[in-house]
C-alpha cells in the first residue's frame, strides 16, 4: 500500500534520456481517418499534403505508420514484415518516400503476441513480443525515428483487449526500450499502453517518451471522450517535463463529431497539457476551420515550450467551467478555461483561481491583447469573454501580481458523524479516511466555524478517487457528491480522478458553499442518494 500523499508534492519522475522527445512530438498518425486499413497510396498523399501545407514547418514533423501494416507471419528468418498488399514497394521504400519529403518516420509495433486491430482482434497482425531485439534492429535499419508501441494480447495470444491484466506491462516497454537504445539510432519510444496501470507512476518516463493516459479518444469522437481523458489527467499532471510527457491521445482536429469550438478546446488543452500533437484527419482535402486551428503558432508555442510543463488542474465549477493553468519557460502563464455548458454564453475568468490579482493578458486564440485584467480593489478580478459552447478561453497571462493562498480551518472526515453505510477505511498506519459515502451513506462536519459574518465560505476537499473508468459514463474518471451547509439545498461537486487506485490523496479541491452563520455552530453534510462519493480526508473551511 502507498503512502498518502498530496497532489502537490508527489515528485517529477526522471525523464528516459535517449536524446529526442524534449518537447512533444508533433506529426501525422492515420488511426482516426483510415483505422488499420492505410494504403500505401495514402500514406503517400498524407505524407506529401503534410509538407504542401506547410505543416511541417511548423512542427508537424513525425509521419507515422499505424496498425495494419505488418504481414500475419514472420519471414522464414524470423523477421517482421509487412503486408504486401498494403504496402507493395514496403517499409524501407516508404521510409525513404517520408525522409526525401525532409520528415522522419514513425513505425508502429505491439507488446504482446499479435497487433492491435480494427475487427475485434481477429486479423493477428504479428506483434513483437519475445521478438524485441531483432525487431528494433529491422525498425533501424528502416530508418525508424519513432515508434509507437501498442498493448494488444499483452498477456496471452486469446487476451485480446485487456484493462486489468493479470500481469505487469512495464516490463514489456522496458524492453523494447533497452532494445532500441541498443541499435545506437535515436528513436523516440511511445508507450501506448492506454493508461492501463498508471503508467505515469511506474514511472513510465524512465522506459519512454510519453504514455497514454487513458483509452482511445476515438473513433468516433465525441465531447463525452474530452471530458473523460481530461478528468483522467488531473492527478499526473506533475508528471510531463522534457524528454517525457503525458499523452492524451491522436487529435482529432477536422473529424466528425465534434463541433468547431470543441475541436478547438481539444488542440488547445492537449497543446497545454503537452501532449504530443498527432494530426489523425484526412489532409486531402482539410476545411480552412481544420487549418486555421492546426496552423496556430501561439498554440503551438505553448506545446513546444522548453520548460516542458503541463498545464495543471486549478479549479472546476460543476455543469459550468474547468479552470487550468500552467507556468511557461518565459514566466509567462498559459490558462485555460473550459465551458461545460451546452450553450455559448459569458465566461468569466476569476484571476484569484490561478493565482494572481492582476495581470497583462492576450488570447492565444485570436492574438489579440487584452491589456491589464484589473478592477477596483472592492471588486474580484475577473476578465469575461463570449464563448461558443464547449468552447474555451486560452489566455497567456504575463507580469502577473501573485496573492497569497488562502488560509483554511481543517476538520478531519473522522471526526465526522457517519450516517447510513459510511465507514472509516484505513489507508495506512497513519491515516484513515471516511468512505461509502453516497447510497444511503453520509457524513457530517460539524461544529464548524463559520466566522465572524457567515455566509459564503471557499471550502477545500482532500479526498480520494480511484474510480478509474476506460469508457464513458455518466461521471466518467470522477464522482459526485451532494454538499449541504446548514441542512440547506444541496449543491452537486464533480470531482475527477485522485489517482487509478484508492490509497493517493488529491488535495485542494475548492468550491464556494453559502449558507454559513456565523460562530462555531455549522453543519456540512456529504451525500449522494444513487452513487457513491470519494473517500473523504478532511475539509478545509476558509479563515
Amino acid at each position: 500500500m502507498r503512502t498518502i500523499i498530496s497532489l502537490s508534492l508527489l515528485p517529477l519522475a526522471l525523464a528516459l534520456s535517449n536524446g529526442v522527445g524534449k518537447t512533444p512530438a508533433m506529426g501525422w498518425n492515420p488511426y482516426n481517418a483510415f483505422l488499420c486499413a492505410t494504403t500505401e497510396a495514402e500514406y503517400h498523399s498524407a505524407a506529401q499534403n503534410l509538407v504542401n501545407l506547410g505543416l511541417n514547418k511548423l512542427g508537424y514533423n513525425y509521419f507515422n505508420l499505424d496498425c495494419g501494416w505488418q504481414s500475419t507471419a514472420r519471414t522464414s528468418s524470423g523477421q517482421i514484415t509487412w503486408d504486401t498488399t498494403i504496402l507493395p514497394s514496403g517499409v524501407p521504400a516508404l521510409g525513404t518516400f517520408v525522409h526525401n519529403l525532409g520528415l522522419k518516420f514513425g513505425v508502429y509495433s505491439d507488446g504482446g503476441v499479435f497487433a492491435c486491430d480494427f475487427v475485434g482482434g481477429t486479423a493477428h497482425y504479428v506483434g513483437s513480443l519475445g521478438h524485441e531485439t531483432a525487431d528494433a534492429q529491422t525498425f533501424a535499419t528502416w530508418g525508424a525515428d519513432y515508434l509507437k508501441y501498442d498493448n494488444c494480447y499483452a498477456v496471452n495470444s486469446t487476451d485480446f483487449v485487456d484493462d486489468n491484466p493479470p500481469i505487469q506491462l512495464e516490463p514489456h516497454y522496458a524492453t523494447m526500450e533497452n532494445a532500441l537504445s541498443a541499435t545506437g539510432r535515436p528513436i523516440l519510444f511511445s508507450a501506448c499502453e492506454w493508461g492501463v496501470q498508471d503508467p505515469a507512476r511506474w514511472p513510465a518516463s524512465t522506459v519512454a517518451n510519453s504514455w497514454r493516459i487513458a483509452n482511445d479518444i476515438g473513433p468516433p469522437a465525441s465531447w463525452d471522450n474530452l471530458f473523460r481523458i481530461i478528468n483522467q489527467l488531473v492527478p499526473i499532471t506533475q508528471f510531463a517535463g522534457p524528454g517525457g510527457f503525458n499523452d492524451l491521445d491522436l487529435l482529432e482536429v477536422g473529424n466528425t463529431g465534434l463541433t468547431a469550438a470543441e475541436q478547438q478546446t481539444h488542440f488547445a488543452f492537449w497543446a497545454a497539457a503537452k501532449s504530443p500533437l498527432f494530426i489523425s484527419t484526412d489532409l486531402t482535402n482539410p476545411s480552412t476551420q481544420t487549418l486555421s486551428i492546426l496552423q496556430n503558432q501561439r498554440i503551438i508555442a505553448v506545446n513546444q515550450d522548453s520548460l516542458g510543463k503541463s498545464i495543471a488542474f486549478k479549479r472546476r465549477y460543476t455543469n459550468d467551467n474547468d479552470v487550468w493553468a500552467g507556468p511557461l519557460s518565459d514566466g509567462s502563464t498559459v490558462v485555460v478555461v473550459i465551458n461545460w455548458q451546452n450553450s455559448t454564453r459569458n465566461l468569466t475568468l476569476v484571476l484569484a483561481d490561478v493565482g494572481f490579482s492582476s495581470a497583462t493578458a492576450t488570447d492565444l486564440i485570436t492574438g489579440s491583447s487584452l491589456g491589464k485584467l484589473t478592477t477596483s480593489l472592492k471588486q474580484s478580478r475577473r476578465f469575461t469573454a463570449n464563448v461558443a459552447a464547449h468552447g474555451s478561453m486560452v489566455l497567456k497571462l504575463t507580469s502577473g501580481v501573485s496573492i497569497a493562498a488562502p488560509t483554511f480551518t481543517f476538520y478531519p472526515a473522522t471526526s465526522g458523524t457517519l450516517g447510513g453505510g459510511a465507514s472509516t477505511r484505513v489507508v495506512n498506519s497513519s491515516v484513515n479516511v471516511v468512505g461509502f459515502v453516497g447510497n444511503g451513506g453520509t457524513l457530517t462536519f460539524n461544529n464548524v466555524d463559520g466566522g465572524t459574518a457567515g455566509g459564503t465560505k471557499l471550502v477545500s476537499f482532500d479526498y480520494i478517487n480511484g474510480d478509474v473508468t476506460f469508457s464513458n459514463t455518466a461521471c466518467s474518471n470522477c464522482r459526485n457528491a451532494m454538499v449541504s451547509v446548514n441542512g440547506g439545498a444541496a449543491v452537486q461537486v464533480q470531482m475527477p480522478l485522485s489517482a487509478q487506485s484508492w490509497d493517493i490523496l488529491f488535495s485542494g479541491y475548492l468550491v464556494s458553499l453559502s449558507g454559513f452563520k456565523a460562530g462555531k455552530t455549522n453543519t456540512v453534510t456529504l451525500s449522494n442518494p444513487s452513487a457513491f462519493t470519494p473517500d473523504w480526508y478532511r475539509m478545509g473551511v476558509v479563515v
